[in-house]
């Protein structure tokens, strides 16, 4: 018996004793005269039971029956349902194999089968909250999340993530690595589906920012830094008129933090029961499954109805915008050199001022390579290297054997000098003046 049932059988009895009327023991109770007179002829009958309610301890007309949880309860034992939390449990059993059950009810199934024990609150360090901004489009939130997204069952992935943050509105996609080509893919995307928003806030990646490289005691000693030029997202944002903003520490943005959070939960199980295994079709279960979810269930309506988003003009190529940009110097030949290969403008497009001028230089992301001069883009094609004329040197007479003192073996002219008798004197002197 509940402190609520002694309390009506405490009025119950003072009315039956007559200590107080019906009509105030009906006002006590908060019941109408006419149910106290029965429950006064109950209490006759029944005695202190007549205040407890005859269907209490009896089993419900609406539970569900047993070999319902008993197959609820073997599905989730499956190793695909591992990790599974009562609320992503019971939508799966519903959408999956069509068990409707309340997320209490499940969480009940799974505490009592050992699959799902509650957490202890841990005290944490409170960050105020910073509040949302109130048009949608106004201030967008935007980071990749590095994580084991397949569970091992492909290429390790990266998940490049923007959410507004007056709506929580998200657009995520799945690539390879976490490069500037693959950002300036996201942000396209985004801006694509929705204009150019006023403001991306992002940690100070080197993607966004350029790093000061200082000596030490440096920044000490008062020195002023030098400005250093944008990076190539910086840059873009800048010509598409887009404000960035760093958040110094991760709390700060934490909206995509907290979506990233999530999808490491939701996005990753609901992969792992449709058997993902390659990109294209983790990009495609994003697509068609979790982001409708998430822009559904997790969004919010902003405060004001307008829409911060700018549309793109006729002047916003996003093609050129979106790429490597660099200058280079048009030399003398009208000819510019560019990773390490060399670029010859065609006759057609040179025109005054164009010889040693500084022309933009755009590599594309599907390869392309465009120059442009001013306000107009140079036709242009690859100039393969001269080759170089090899002489091919002139062919070395054989080379005759050496006159040395013992080329070709011991010398053999003094033999027989000493024992050949030579000429007599008056002989030498008849050779002598026959000489001379």
């Amino acid at each position: 018996m509940r402190q609520v049932d002694r309390d009506r059988l405490v009025a119950l009895r003072k009315a039956k004793k007559k200590l107080i009327k019906q009509r105030e023991a009906a006002e006590e109770l908060g019941l109408s005269v006419r149910q106290v007179k029965r429950l006064l002829q109950r209490l006759k009958k029944q005695g202190d039971k007549t205040v407890i309610h005859g269907l209490r301890g009896a089993p419900s007309n609406r539970r569900i029956e047993g070999k319902i949880q008993q197959k609820a309860v073997r599905i989730l034992s499956g190793e695909e349902y591992r990790g599974f939390g009562p609320t992503l449990a019971s939508e799966y059993l519903a959408s999956q194999h069509k068990i409707v059950a309340s997320r209490e009810t499940v969480r009940k199934w799974m505490t009592a089968a050992g699959l799902w024990k509650a957490r202890k609150e841990k005290i944490e360090r409170i960050h105020q909250w910073r509040p949302r901004r109130s048009r949608f489009g106004e201030l967008v939130q935007w980071d990749t999340s590095e994580h084991d997204w397949l569970e091992g069952r492909g290429e390790r992935l990266y998940l490049v993530g923007m959410i507004d943050d007056a709506t929580s509105r998200a657009k995520a996609r799945f690539v390879d690595s976490d490069s500037t080509v693959e950002n300036m893919g996201m942000l396209e995307s985004w801006m694509q589906c929705h204009g150019r928003m006023l403001a991306c806030y992002t940690d100070k990646a080197g993607l966004f920012q350029t790093a000061h490289k200082t000596k030490r005691d440096e920044q000490r000693e008062g020195k002023d830094r030098e400005p250093l030029p944008p990076t190539q997202i910086g840059r873009a944002l800048g010509e598409l008129n887009i404000a960035w903003i760093p958040a110094h520490t991760p709390q700060a943005k934490g909206r995509i933090e907290r979506f990233f959070e999530t999808a490491q939960d939701r996005l990753v199980k609901g992969m792992r029961l449709a058997e993902v295994k390659t990109i294209q079709q983790a990009n495609a279960y994003l697509e068609q499954h979790y982001l409708p979810w998430w822009n559904q269930t997790c969004t919010v309506a902003p405060q004001s109805e307008e829409d911060a988003h700018r549309p793109l003009e006729q002047h916003h190529d996003l093609a050129a915008i979106l790429s490597h940009v660099e200058t280079r110097q048009v030399k003398n030949d009208y000819t510019i050199q560019f990773d390490g290969k060399i670029y010859g403008i065609e006759r057609a497009d040179i025109g005054a001022g164009l010889r040693n001028s500084v022309v933009r230089v755009e590599q594309r992301r599907d390869g392309a390579l465009a120059i442009r001069f001013r306000d107009r883009y140079l036709r242009h094609q690859l100039c393969e290297p001269a080759k170089s004329a090899l002489k091919t040197p002139a062919r070395q007479p054989a080379k005759q054997p050496g006159k040395g003192a013992n080329a070709g073996g011991k010398s053999r002219w003094m033999e027989g000098f000493l024992t050949t008798p030579g000429p007599s004197l008056k002989q030498a002197i008849a050779i002598s003046n026959a000489t001379s």
